[in-house]
């Protein structure tokens, strides 16, 4: 599979993976042939990058952590929950607490699988798959970390649910960044309510844009201040929209990699930080690049512990006179990738 910008897409190619709705339905299947109107539909959905099936990287596959039934499981619980708090009903904890135990079983059956958030992202389903993103993250980071199961179920719960305070409009007259109004703020209030829930969970959505050098919201807490949990989510949180594009346009993984690491220390955690470059992709399979030695060629296979140094297979010649070569960078250690090439 090659991972390419939608607008390089062209009729009659085949989708490398598929495309969910917000509440996990299946909008286009992988293996699909592309038509010009699936392709203006992806435009207008929003998505901006996708994965296509090409024969020369056939063997080309993104492992996954979590299992697309997990994936299918906490989208429905999370489109159930929000929708229940935006209505003002009442929502079960007990099913919160299920499809984390899933999500959690899938992490440690992967534990050493460099995490690539490849899933397309539309205008519809961005809001849920960020909030998976982030609990996949900060569940990932805490595993890392030492944290027991108890101390990532509180966690992923925490991260999973950390801008439930963003589901119900602002009431006429506030501003959203006066104290009692921020989001994380009524986050704080929806969750601290729920008895079955750890009080941290409740403070894991209040802390988690606290900066360690106190200029975060909404307290304006520092260091040693902000718990750990919310140390954990903010990092997570603010990777997943760089790449998502939450706040502009979405940036690449390295680059929003290289933005984190520019915080450290003075906005974020740098164990956190130390420990999230341990367990994400930095340049997910089926990214073509261009190395140091101004070849071209696609990311087919990752290290771990090494996420800037996957493995690129280099294709030169056309139809039948193919020259085709793997270069490890874990192995050439003089090389390196000059850029991405989206």
């Amino acid at each position: 599979m090659r991972f390419m910008s939608v607008e390089d897409i062209e009729p009659g190619q085949y989708l490398g993976k598929t495309v969910y709705s917000s509440n996990g339905t299946v909008l286009l299947s992988a293996g699909v042939q592309l038509t010009v109107y699936m392709i203006n539909t992806l435009k207008r959905i929003g998505v901006t990058m996708i994965y296509i099936k090409d024969p020369h990287y056939e063997d080309v596959e993104v492992e996954e952590v979590l299992s697309e039934s997990t994936k299918d499981m906490v989208f429905k619980e999370m489109s159930h929950t929000l929708e229940a708090v935006r209505s003002g009903k009442d929502w079960s904890t007990k099913k919160v607490s299920v499809s984390v135990d899933a999500l959690l079983e899938d992490i440690l059956n992967h534990r050493g699988v460099l995490l690539q958030l490849t899933d397309i992202r539309t205008s519809d389903n961005s809001d849920y798959l960020h909030a998976v993103n982030v609990c996949l993250l900060s569940s990932m980071i805490g595993l890392n970390m030492g944290l027991n199961y108890s101390q990532l179920k509180d966690l992923a719960i925490g991260a999973l649910l950390h801008d439930i305070g963003k589901v119900n409009p602002l009431p006429e007259g506030a501003a959203k960044n006066e104290m009692e109004y921020h989001h994380t703020w009524r986050g704080f209030e929806v969750l601290k309510n729920k008895r079955e829930f750890n009080l941290l969970i409740a403070h894991t959505a209040l802390q988690h844009h606290e900066c360690l050098n106190g200029t975060g919201l909404p307290r304006g807490l520092e260091s040693e201040e902000i718990h750990l949990f919310p140390k954990i989510v903010a990092v997570a949180n603010r990777y997943d929209n760089l790449i998502g594009g939450s706040n502009g346009r979405p940036i690449l993984p390295h680059e929003a990699c290289e933005r984190l690491m520019a915080s450290s220390e003075n906005e974020l955690d740098h164990e956190v930080l130390v420990e999230f470059t341990r367990i994400v992709s930095v340049y997910p399979n089926g990214t073509a690049v261009r190395l140091s030695t101004k070849e071209t060629g696609v990311v087919v296979r990752q290290h771990r512990g090494l996420p800037g140094r996957p493995v690129i297979r280099v294709i030169r010649g056309s139809g039948d006179d193919l020259d085709v070569k793997e270069v490890d960078l874990a192995v050439e250690t003089t090389t390196f990738i000059e850029a991405v090439l989206a």
